[in-house]
């Protein structure tokens, strides 16, 4: 039911809605490793690959390679690592409306066990360090999305993201928090939700935000004290289990696809891709969730997190299933 209903709507996507990615391009060094470290130990790491990543980055990458052209605000800076991101980004067709700040970009050491369980170590860069000229730069269309992500929100800088948000008309806010859900202070959190984003979580950040808000860690409880809350759609990512999904409209769960997990870097960036070319292509919630299962079951069946599908690679992927 999911491949027939995925191969019915690829070829309606098609952009309807502007779409403006804010966040980070950074470096991600990847690494095999049989454990993580332990304080005093010495292990041996396996070089997997440097990947240009970082959350927006991913999402512009998911975006371009599903046909849906949007507006790349990723800071760059002009050092080594900003340097090979402004390299990959051309490649990929993509460029930054800020470009050529001071300083480099930032950089993240992504261990991966043999499961496929990723932990990330990171280094800040340009890519927090946003300023009121830089805003000064974007124009936001009316009845646009805007993707954030929790790591500029809980960065130094995410009280000024926010009040330029609160500034903007008739857009929607899509965020990620990521793991930084617990680390945004209590009156900022308020303010963030006062604009009614599209959330989306995963499971164990899930679990953060019922314990910080008090809701039931239950996902149909979760989702109706989430609405009761905020009157804000929320969607809640349960890998393999699925995703489930709560508006004001609808709420359901969307079945995951099959996949032998590789590695799961990536996987929730590529789900706000490919469910934001969706919602940009003016699909009802229900049907862009799948599509956000689809990209991200395609992207952990594959090595890194900058492996985003085409169009065409998911219809062939789901040919003769």
């Amino acid at each position: 039911m999911n491949t027939t209903r995925l191969r019915a709507l690829l070829p309606d996507l098609a952009r309807r809605q502007p779409v403006t990615v804010v966040g980070a391009a950074v470096i991600d060094v990847i690494a095999d490793a049989y454990a993580l470290p332990w304080r005093g130990c010495d292990i041996e790491l396996k070089q997997q690959g440097v990947n240009v990543g970082g959350c927006a980055l991913n999402i512009a990458v998911a975006l371009k390679r599903l046909g849906i052209e949007a507006s790349n605000a990723l800071p760059l800076g002009q050092g080594v690592w900003s340097d090979i991101i402004r390299h990959r980004m051309a490649k990929e067709g993509l460029h930054s409306l800020i470009d050529n700040a001071e300083g480099d970009n930032g950089w993240c050491l992504a261990l991966v066990e043999p499961d496929g369980e990723r932990t990330f170590m990171s280094f800040s860069g340009v890519e927090n360090q946003w300023n009121a000229d830089w805003l000064a730069q974007l124009t936001i269309p009316p009845d646009s999305w805007i993707y954030f992500s929790g790591y500029q929100l809980a960065s130094p800088c995410g009280e000024l993201l926010v009040s330029w948000l609160e500034g903007l008309e008739r857009v929607t806010p899509f965020i990620d928090f990521g793991p930084r859900i617990g680390d945004i202070p209590d009156p900022l959190m308020a303010r963030i939700m006062a604009c009614h984003p599209l959330v989306s979580l995963n499971r164990q950040e899930a679990d953060i935000a019922a314990e910080r808000f008090g809701f039931s860690h239950e996902p149909n409880a979760f989702g109706a004290a989430w609405l009761a809350a905020f009157a804000s759609p929320v969607i809640v990512r349960h890998d393999k289990d699925g995703a489930w999904y709560f508006s004001q409209q609808s709420s359901g769960c969307v079945p995951a696809f099959a996949t032998t997990v590789v590695d799961t870097i990536g996987a929730g960036d590529s789900h706000a891709g490919g469910m934001l070319a969706g919602l940009a292509s003016g699909w009802a919630l229900a049907d862009a969730v799948l599509l956000g299962n689809a990209v991200a079951s395609w992207v952990v069946g594959h090595r890194g997190g900058d492996c985003a599908p085409t169009r065409e690679a998911l219809l062939l992927a789901h040919k003769n299933v």
